[in-house]
């Protein structure tokens, strides 16, 4: 099946998921687009789709003098569709997403976060339905522990580098992130793939076997 003119962000949220997208990438020689470090679903949500607002945090170990000012400044900021991605480095050390965030991020029509980190809040955020992928969970407030140091610049999850404006896909088996230079190419492979696979799951539904399946579409 043929791509048709625009894959929309609707469009993609709904046929599209991130296995098919990591072998569109693959076939484009970018295999590097998914962190291995795991990023789980914490709030019920269990797809995200949308454009990279990227925030890039550090550990801190002393009194901040302004605290939460590029990470409020960055949310103001945010555009419709729009994740916001937290590189922090994998750090524990506090819950630097939360309910708040997450309502002020939502209020601008954010699709949700990616957060190389811990979050908190975690009921409240799952009754708004915003969606959150993150390392894992701590009580601990950011304040005086971690904060933004930069925004809306290039920044980097487990190795994979992520641009602002670069597509974001998440779901239950990880995050992939697309570069805009092969961002054409790659939604029009997934796009044919995941119709192909369709066939090829009707037709094991039908009787055919996997070996004859393959040969006869070239796709698993």
């Amino acid at each position: 099946m043929s791509q048709p003119v625009e894959v929309t962000l609707a469009m993609m949220r709904e046929s599209l998921y991130t296995a098919v997208v990591c072998d569109a990438l693959d076939s484009l020689g970018h295999r590097h687009q998914s962190p291995r470090q795991p990023l789980l679903a914490l709030t019920g949500m269990t797809k995200l789709v949308g454009r990279a607002k990227t925030t890039l945090w550090a550990d801190m170990y002393h009194p901040d003098p302004k605290p939460y000012e590029l990470e409020l400044r960055a949310l103001d900021s945010c555009r419709p569709d729009e994740v916001l991605v937290a590189a922090a480095g994998g750090s524990m050390r506090s819950g630097i997403w939360g309910e708040l965030l997450s309502t002020a991020a939502g209020n601008r029509g954010a699709a949700g976060a990616v957060v190389d980190g811990a979050v908190r809040d975690v009921a409240a955020m799952s009754r708004m339905g915003f969606a959150v992928f993150a390392r894992g969970t701590s009580p601990y407030d950011s304040k005086d522990r971690q904060r933004v140091i930069d925004y809306d610049v290039s920044v980097a999850i487990d190795g994979v580098a992520i641009h602002p404006g670069d597509l974001v896909f998440a779901d239950q088996d990880g995050v992939v992130v697309v570069p805009q230079e092969v961002e054409d190419e790659t939604l029009r492979r997934a796009w044919v793939k995941v119709h192909d696979e369709n066939r090829v799951r009707d037709a094991i539904r039908g009787g055919m076997g996997a070996v004859a399946a393959f040969e006869r579409f070239g796709v698993l």
